[in-house]
């Protein structure tokens, strides 16, 4: 079977389904973005004086918990339906996979950081690794986007209309 084109629309109709999986990971993207602003502008807070310690780690762990679910839900239930369908671009799945192991990576590093901030460590090392973890999740997105989007929105999953999987909620709320 051969991968869906991003621009043929007409795998997937309305009376289909109403929502399709890739345009539901691009909001899912959008909202991880948001998230990591806003714990940027946190950071930029505190080392400036205007924001609490514990207010910055919540806000990270929440952040950090959000995208490993995200990624968890990715390896676990959209790649392996997606290699199902799509054989052609299993070797695309193993380099979001090989990024996901990148991007866990950077939280480790940014949590461990963080748990530091109150002790005497240099509080611009926890912004230049949000902003390596910046790059690293853009470049990512922008890649899962262009590549497999398409053939998310060409899936048809019973289970997942029922009870969206991790990798396509927000927070803890159903996109």
């Amino acid at each position: 079977m051969e991968a869906p084109n991003q621009r043929d629309t007409s795998l997937v109709t309305s009376h289909e389904r109403l929502a399709a999986f890739g345009n539901q990971l691009i909001q899912v993207h959008l909202w991880l973005r948001e998230e990591l602003a806003t714990l940027r502008e946190g950071i930029d807070a505190y080392l400036t004086g205007g924001a609490r310690l514990r207010e910055l780690r919540t806000h990270c762990l929440t952040f950090c918990s959000a995208l490993n679910r995200h990624h968890s839900g990715e390896d676990n239930a959209a790649f392996p339906a997606v290699a199902e369908q799509f054989p052609e671009l299993r070797p695309v799945l193993v380099e979001l996979r090989r990024d996901h192991e990148l991007v866990e990576e950077s939280l480790q590093r940014l949590n461990a950081l963080i748990r530091e901030l109150d002790r005497e460590s240099d509080p611009t090392a926890v912004r230049r690794e949000v902003d390596s973890l910046t790059a690293l999740m853009e470049t990512h997105f922008l890649y899962e986007e262009k590549r497999i989007v398409a053939a998310l929105n060409a899936l048809n999953v019973p289970e997942w209309k029922q009870a969206p999987p991790a990798f396509l909620l927000t927070d803890d709320t159903e996109i």
